[in-house]
């Protein structure tokens, strides 16, 4: 990739192991006796320009919780990289979390995100996945793209810079994999790899790292490298402290007065995104890649439909994807009229956003076309479990930016009953349940992501609210699954965002049931795609009793339970709104989509069924209300827009937290109430 740390250009010879205070390691491998490192990171400290302050101080030599901090400053040392530099590069690849040396969701390792991609090849991409229609419009038949995993060949220098680190420190891969130090020693010399291309020295003063941490990123326009180093000195400026997943402590203190030198961005040679036309934040680099919209075939067209959003329908959602594909790849296929398509697409390594239809059109891409005709969809670079487990800062905060512009700008609400990921939408209809996706699934940090948005997830009311937030702590909540490499077999321990759910509060009873997703009353099981007796980090329930460390919340018409104790709390205490059935009814119906009542369709408008899930919600149960909505069906089944019109109902209908995902019921079969018990 053009410009890119990960095409470093010859590089000045490395001192040799006397030189450099090292001496011979197993397989040939140098390495750097303690007492060289300490002296010479004791030497350099002061230069260093990210020294900890009295007010932030850095673990102390012998303090166990320290050693990160210390691999940091050894390997800034090491390689004549500021410490600064090199620790607020690492926060925004991982936040220094080492993640077990569990891949991120683009094949990154480690605390620098060092990218060995091709172990996360294990799939096609997600919209190529399963008997999920995209489309999802009963008017039409159902759409099932094809598509293959691309060969390691295939990928770019970006998603393979831990070969590129391995040639320039000699370190077997497999340690840059696993071996947080050396992951580090990795980054530092990529890092200082750049900033020699760039025709720079050595410098001790992090001002002058602009060009290197911009190339670092592996972007291959200028805006996005741009971003990418703002938001790293970002870091640098404002300071950051905290407790990894590992349990280090590492501290980056403050430069506030740090003015990096941005004219080195000029000498990079990377090429300029048109930016021109994209509905985008000014805070994040975006460019426009168009999905095409052209027929094909007989009677055919692909690939979204046109609109005239939010003037003949309201947006109500924004749905997180993952693609369960590299950058190159979907990017290819948005671009096929014969495939699906989604608003826009978020790039791990850097947070660059490419945008292909605009917010006024309906992309193909959640599997329900009430949801699309309601919704934008953002699809993050990224697999969801095969067997990655993370994703990157620079994604995370991208990303959040994108929303809070998209959920101003629209008036979309910052919750999670209108943030859906794709695995909390509802199948349409009862056949279409099992088939539906899951992703962006357990390890994506909604409660990191919602802090970033400026909506952290806390308590607003007492035990006597009535209602919880599932709130876990993602990195000591590692909950078992399932399935990530292989069928049945244990995944890796990782930080979730989920609890798990029993019929009883004892972790022997058997887990929830949803007979959606198994009309034969099949148990659940713990594979990490099965999101049958699963709450979500954000989402509300309503409390259906307490007992010791437990807490029960009606779920798909059970009573759920799971641990909840006072001393490590998954959830806080919420109010609000809920529905119940109204007086005189047993159970009411549950909808996966809020479609209008049959008198409302015009002439010339099919009339679609409105059509219950298996489920029911039972007198005396009580659901978390989302929103209330009017029935609406968009009608787009042509290339032109002659026939194209909103159908809108007099029906009313409330979204509600049923299960994992949410679904609707009638206004008029339920009461409305506060939550509070």
């Amino acid at each position: 990739m053009r410009g890119s740390a990960t095409d470093p250009g010859p590089v000045p010879r490395r001192r040799s192991a006397s030189e450099r205070g090292r001496t011979p390691g197993a397989g040939g491998r140098t390495r750097r006796t303690a007492a060289a490192a300490v002296a010479s990171a004791a030497l350099l400290l002061p230069l260093l320009g990210a020294a900890p302050s009295a007010g932030a101080t850095a673990p102390a030599a012998g303090d166990d919780t320290g050693r990160l901090q210390r691999a940091f400053t050894s390997a800034a040392a090491e390689y004549h990289v500021p410490l600064s530099v090199l620790l607020g590069v690492s926060y925004l690849q991982s936040r220094w979390d080492g993640h077990g040396g569990a891949p991120s969701v683009t094949g990154g390792y480690g605390p620098m995100h060092l990218t060995d991609a091709h172990t996360a090849l294990a799939r096609a991409p997600h919209h190529s996945e399963g008997t999920e229609d995209a489309r999802g419009d009963s008017a039409r038949p159902a759409l099932h793209p094809t598509q293959t995993v691309p060969t390691n060949a295939q990928l770019p220098a970006r998603l393979k810079t831990l070969t590129a680190a391995a040639g320039l420190t000699g370190i077997p891969a497999e340690r840059l994999r696993t071996d947080e130090a050396a992951n580090i020693e990795g980054g530092a010399a990529l890092l200082a790899a750049a900033q020699r291309r760039l025709g720079e020295p050595l410098s001790a003063d992090p001002a002058d790292w602009y060009g290197a941490v911009a190339r670092f990123s592996g972007a291959d326009d200028s805006a996005t490298a741009a971003a990418y180093a703002n938001d790293v000195y970002g870091v640098i400026r404002s300071g950051e402290e905290r407790t990894t997943d590992a349990g280090q402590r590492v501290v980056l203190a403050a430069r506030p007065q740090l003015a990096p030198a941005t004219g080195q961005l000029a000498r990079t040679g990377l090429r300029r995104a048109p930016a021109t036309g994209t509905e985008c934040p000014q805070t994040v680099s975006c460019e426009w890649i168009p999905a095409p919209y052209q027929e094909f075939g007989t009677d055919d067209y692909g690939n979204h439909d046109l609109g005239q959003r939010p003037k003949s329908e309201r947006i109500r959602y924004i749905v997180i994807h993952d693609t369960e594909g590299t950058w190159d790849g979907v990017i290819n296929l948005v671009q096929d009229p014969t495939y699906v398509s989604w608003n826009y697409t978020l790039r791990s390594t850097d947070g660059h956003i490419a945008q292909h239809v605009k917010a006024k059109d309906v992309a193909w891409h959640a599997g329900n076309w009430y949801v699309n005709a309601t919704s934008i969809g953002l699809e993050h670079e990224g697999f969801l479990a095969a067997p990655d487990a993370w994703y990157t800062e620079a994604m995370y905060r991208s990303s959040a930016r994108l929303v809070k512009y998209l959920a101003a700008k629209y008036g979309i609400p910052l919750d999670r009953q209108h943030i859906l990921g794709h695995d909390t939408v509802p199948g349409p209809t009862t056949s279409t349940i099992p088939g539906m996706h899951t992703d962006p699934g357990p390890y994506w940090d909604w409660r990191h992501y919602f802090e970033l948005l400026g909506r952290p997830f806390g308590p607003t009311a007492g035990k006597n609210g009535g209602l919880v937030t599932i709130r876990p702590d993602y990195a000591a909540n590692r909950p078992d699954y399932t399935g990530c490499e292989t069928p049945g077999q244990p995944c890796a321990a990782h930080g979730s965002n989920e609890v798990r759910l029993y019929a009883q509060p004892d972790t022997s009873a058997p887990l929830i049931k949803d007979i959606g997703l198994r009309p034969d009353g099949g148990d659940s099981t713990t594979d990490v795609n099965d999101v049958a007796s699963r709450a979500e980090t954000g989402q509300q329930y309503a409390v259906a009793g307490r007992q010791g460390d437990w807490t029960a919340i009606w779920y798909l018409g059970q009573k759920a339970w799971f641990q909840n104790p006072a001393r490590q709390p998954t959830a806080v205490n919420a109010a609000g709104l809920v529905v119940t059935p109204k007086a005189g009814l047993d159970s009411v119906p549950v909808y996966g989509r809020a479609y209008p009542e049959k008198e409302a369709y015009p002439a010339g408008v099919p009339v679609q069924s409105v059509s219950p899930l298996p489920y029911k919600l039972l007198a005396g149960q009580k659901y978390v209300v989302g929103d209330v909505l009017p029935g609406e069906y968009y009608y787009s089944v042509t290339f032109t827009e002659d026939s194209h019109q909103v159908v809108i109902g007099k029906d009313l209908y409330y979204e509600i937290q049923f299960g994992h995902r949410v679904a609707f019921v009638r206004a008029a079969d339920v009461r409305m109430e506060p939550s509070g018990l």
